[in-house]
């Protein structure tokens, strides 16, 4: 199933509306979608390099409010639809030991699923039925969509396609390599103040 709709994105790259097929990609996927947006980014930013960073644009926008709709269904839904989200990705047993200590470090954990393969809607469910402050969630959301898009459309921009070729074969390395200096950075400083 996921083969088929990840050649389906691609096909959806090249659609006349593709830009707005992205946004509504990019809002699904941090609230229930299984693929990410980078799969249609990608392939956009290579054909029109000029508007790499315009791609990526639509892509944070689409994300931030498509997290504001992973909180509500954690926060107004969770016992139905955000139950079988998690249910969907086989995480509903392992999530009350999650959500226990996620509002401690929840911010942290939006930055991190926000900028790597770690699956955002999830995340953006959990801040909703944990009830952590909503801004918090935008104001993560905001920062680590934007560093994520805007990475993969200047490299595609700058670069072209030697590098969708490396991103392809390294998208989860890189990415996760990219969010734990970007997160080590913040705790770094907190315990150096």
């Amino acid at each position: 199933m996921l083969k088929r709709l990840y050649e389906w994105m691609l096909e959806k790259a090249g659609h006349p509306q593709a830009t707005k097929w992205l946004s509504g990609i990019s809002f699904a996927e941090s609230s229930f979608f299984p693929i990410p947006p980078d799969v249609m980014l990608a392939p956009m930013c290579l054909a029109r390099p000029e508007r790499a960073f315009w791609y990526a644009t639509i892509c944070t926008i689409s994300s931030v409010l498509g997290a504001v709709l992973g909180y509500a269904i954690g926060f107004f839904l969770f016992e139905t639809i955000g139950i079988a989200i998690l249910e969907f990705y086989g995480l509903a047993d392992k999530f009350d030991l999650f959500a226990q200590n996620f509002n401690e470090q929840g911010w942290i954990v939006v930055l991190l699923a926000g900028f790597t393969p770690l699956p955002f809607k999830v995340i953006t469910i959990a801040a909703g039925s944990t009830a952590m402050p909503i801004y918090i969630l935008i104001a993560a959301a905001i920062i680590a969509r934007s560093a994520r898009f805007f990475l993969v459309a200047a490299l595609l921009r700058f670069f072209g396609p030697p590098m969708k070729e490396w991103i392809d074969k390294n998208f989860a390395i890189a990415t996760t390599l990219g969010g734990v200096l970007f997160v080590g950075g913040f705790v770094a400083v907190k315990w150096l103040i």
